[in-house]
């Protein structure tokens, strides 16, 4: 669809509104007629806005005359009404027609990888291992081997339960979804104690399978058995078997953090500068020739790819280089406010290594 209708625009099209009682019977007589008509915007009842090429415009005339429609051109759009326009200006029509067939040819080949995984989850490295597997921007469209590139992601991912790779113009979409993490496969026959993972006291301690080896209160420490894989029968002797329990303890973490009272940071002045680039493929054009203004400063570039239409992108993109000027100050910090910055830092980093079921039961910060 979309090369006719690049073509359209090379040839050249119109846009013309519609008039008339039959709206509908003229779209299905285009269509019926493989008339490309394109872009619709219906106005009212009676009106009806759309593209079409010049070739067909005439066609469409003689089906609106027989329907009793009116037809007006509101916009001419393409080369021949550009050539025309600036017929004088032959270095410019000439470039104009050059633009033109490179963009054609550029639709051959794929210049944007775009990922699209189920429910938003991140799935690390996933670029570089597309381009290892032959996803590779600038390459032809039929040189891309989708289901091969697929089957070496599968083989070599274990978070991935399901990819697939669709061509769209110049743009090719990778949908992906992640694989959920199968649960932990528990052989019961194996024989096997319960450990302590850190040091803790014991406030509730249950075996459902084995022996208790500490009761409530116990003070115990990292590596430490507390349910033993082995029962004892009066008649069986000593069985040993696959030990299954629960077990609560208060568990102390401890965590250190040096602040000092006059720290330096960097501080951002407001001040900015932009400056911009162009990239055509592995080629790039600065439009700057100096150094930066400031003399400390923070620098984000912004990389944005040129597209005409919705999934066709060109091997060219902008980016954007932004300088924020930043100074540096030199902070006092008083005592509570030290002792606040460190101790919130560092409960923030005791949550994200406590399990969510777990309860924190008190804090303590000292210095």
């Amino acid at each position: 669809m979309f090369i006719k209708i690049l073509l359209k625009y090379i040839l050249g099209y119109v846009r013309i509104t519609v008039e008339g009682y039959y709206i509908e019977r003229f779209i299905n007589i285009c269509t019926t007629s493989k008339i490309l008509i394109w872009n619709l915007k219906r106005e009212n009842d009676v009106s009806l806005h759309l593209n079409i090429g010049i070739k067909d415009f005439y066609e469409a005339i003689k089906i609106a005359k027989k329907l009793k429609c009116k037809i007006k051109i509101t916009k001419k759009r393409g080369i021949p009404f550009i050539i025309n326009r600036y017929r004088k200006r032959k270095i410019f029509v000439i470039l104009l027609i050059t633009i033109s067939i490179l963009i054609y040819i550029s639709t051959g080949y794929v210049w944007n990888v775009e990922i699209q995984v189920e429910d938003n989850y991140e799935i690390s490295n996933i670029k570089e291992d597309l381009k290892e597997a032959g996803l590779i921007i600038g390459m032809k469209k039929g040189d891309i081997q989708t289901e091969e590139i697929t089957n070496r992601i599968r083989l070599k991912r274990s978070d991935i339960s399901w990819i697939g790779i669709e061509l769209k113009g110049t743009n090719a979409i990778v949908k992906i979804v992640k694989a959920k993490e199968a649960p932990e496969i528990i052989n019961e026959d194996e024989y096997t104690n319960i450990v302590a993972t850190k040091d803790g006291i014991i406030t509730n301690i249950v075996a459902q399978n084995g022996t208790l080896q500490v009761k409530n209160g116990d003070s115990v420490q990292k590596g430490q058995i507390l349910i033993k894989g082995e029962m004892e029968g009066k008649y069986t002797g000593v069985r040993y078997v696959h030990s299954l329990g629960e077990v609560e303890a208060i568990v102390k973490y401890e965590k250190t953090e040096k602040f000092y009272y006059k720290k330096e940071e960097n501080v951002r002045t407001g001040k900015k500068e932009e400056k911009y680039k162009i990239k055509l493929n592995n080629f790039q054009i600065n439009f700057y020739k100096t150094l930066s203004n400031f003399k400390i400063y923070d620098t984000i570039e912004e990389n944005k790819n040129i597209k005409i239409f919705s999934n066709i992108y060109l091997p060219i993109s902008v980016v954007k280089i932004t300088n924020y000027e930043v100074e540096k100050i030199s902070n006092t910090y008083s005592l509570e406010d030290a002792v606040k910055i460190g101790t919130e830092k560092l409960e923030k980093e005791i949550e994200a290594e406590i399990d969510k079921s777990n309860t924190i039961l008190r804090q303590n910060s000292r210095l």
